[in-house]
């Protein structure tokens, strides 16, 4: 049982993260900078986003695998579809089981240097589970036949290209080197053309979010599923102390790390993108007051 000081020392922990976390952030710029400059690439040096983009991309590389190991007990059961009102399902009991997990043609929303890319592979499927999406059950994974990787960040593909090879996805994984606004103008996607939505922490920093999102809704099919886990906005209804100090560490957070903000209320925009037949998204169960950077989690099914 957590004494009142453990109690006190982790919630101490949880309010500094972000500051530790921009900071080691800012250790990966120098680095950036002088390969840039070695490279002659000064049009990336002389410009805030390719500059951010290539500062990110490097800073990613190191802590994209660190928040994988924090996060994996919740987003790995999330695509097995065993995550049901911010609840994980343990895998022998899936009788309050809702929806099948990811399968089919998957929309993989910012994987950026592909942490979460070997969940599609297989090796992710229940031993008995050969099925591609049609017949699958609720909590159980489907065959990924397809996914449409969407990454803008070109500092971020060597990685992503490694992951997809390392997971054995190569002829499944395409990798789509632009930003949700030209998608449809890409012609690699087609509306109502893919079985799931995957985004993970990648949300937060797409530009003009609401419109995006509305805009990615319409490339599900009917009874298609959205797999969400993101940080998300702290409402003064929870707390307006915690939320006053989410809003002051936002006023670095962007700028340090990558364009993300703390602040958006992506949960709402995702629940307004367009009609659902069924949403459920939520806090993880058992999220203390105290975290700077809470998420939300779920699926919202078309």
């Amino acid at each position: 049982m957590a004494t009142p000081l453990s109690r006190t020392k982790e919630a101490l922990a949880s309010l500094l993260f972000p500051w530790r976390f921009m900071l080691i952030s800012l250790t990966f710029l120098p680095s950036t900078l002088l390969t840039l400059l070695r490279t002659r690439d000064f049009h990336s040096l002389f410009s805030w986003p390719l500059l951010q983009a290539a500062w990110f991309g490097r800073f990613w590389s190191w802590a994209g695998p660190q928040v994988r190991l924090s996060a994996e007990e919740l987003v790995v059961p999330l695509l097995e579809g065993r995550v049901v009102a911010g609840k994980v399902l343990p895998s022998t009991n899936l009788s309050s089981a809702r929806v099948p997990g990811v399968g089919g043609t998957v929309l993989e929303i910012g994987p950026g240097s592909g942490n979460w890319v070997s969940i599609f592979s297989d090796r992710y499927l229940s031993p008995s589970s050969t099925s591609t999406e049609s017949g699958t059950t609720p909590g159980t994974r489907a065959k990924v036949t397809r996914v449409y990787g969407v990454e803008p960040n070109p500092a971020q593909h060597p990685q992503l290209r490694a992951k997809i090879a390392e997971a054995g996805l190569g002829d499944v994984y395409e990798i789509v080197p632009v930003g949700i606004e030209d998608l449809a103008s890409s012609g690699r996607v087609a509306p109502e053309s893919v079985d799931c939505i995957v985004s993970v922490l990648c949300l937060c920093s797409i530009p003009e979010p609401r419109k995006n999102i509305a805009e990615l809704y319409g490339y599900l099919k009917p009874g298609g599923r959205w797999f969400v886990y993101e940080h998300v906005k702290r409402p003064l209804d929870e707390g307006w102390v915690m939320s006053l100090y989410q809003g002051f560490v936002n006023l670095l957070w962007p700028h340090l790390i990558g364009g993300c903000d703390l602040r958006r209320d992506t949960a709402q925009w995702l629940k307004k993108a367009g009609p659902w037949s069924e949403v459920d998204l939520v806090h993880p169960e058992n999220t203390p007051w105290y975290h700077t950077v809470p998420h939300t989690i779920g699926i919202l099914t078309k």
